[in-house]
């Protein structure tokens, strides 16, 4: 497993003083309130700030003294050690730790492999197939286990049909 999660991607400055508007990968955007440090380009920076609107976050960082600074930091990613994140609740995981499972079906069939999960109203996974992209939705009936550990996923194939973008 990484040893450091992605929480969320810079926007954009916000402001004069080096404050950062942020999307969040977490739950609640709340979550960044706990948060003491995060790595940004792997080098540790202590949370200075953190004010919470609309579903973003509004961050000050050390080492981000003004908007020039910040502004040479947009898209950039933002990281948090694994120890110092909350545990997933139940049913729940980390992207990280999603990523690069085999995809099967209930009866053994292997589908491809997971490569990406986009965030939306139901989260949409990717999966790569023979070099192809193949989408689908996690809603309720798809995806019926989910190993972390063995680094495997399993669906309902009459049900993973149903939704997938071939």
């Amino acid at each position: 497993m990484s040893e450091r999660l992605v929480v969320g991607t810079i926007l954009k400055p916000q402001g004069i003083r080096g404050e950062l508007k942020v999307k969040p990968f977490t739950d609640s955007a709340e979550d960044f309130k706990a948060f003491k440090n995060l790595y940004l380009d792997g080098e540790k920076r202590r949370v200075l700030s953190v004010r919470v609107g609309d579903g973003t976050v509004f961050l000050g960082l050390s080492g981000v003294p003004d908007r020039n600074a910040a502004e040479l930091l947009r898209g950039k990613n933002l990281e948090l050690d694994r120890d110092e994140a909350p545990e997933p609740e139940e049913g729940r995981y980390y992207i990280v730790d999603l990523l690069g499972s085999e995809v099967v079906t209930e009866e053994g069939e292997v589908l491809g492999i997971l490569t990406d999960i986009r965030q939306a109203a139901s989260d949409i996974y990717t999966l790569e197939s023979g070099g192809k992209e193949i989408l689908f939705p996690a809603v309720s009936g798809v995806v019926t286990e989910v190993d972390v550990e063995h680094k495997k996923l399993t669906v309902n194939k009459k049900r993973f049909l149903e939704v997938a973008v071939l």
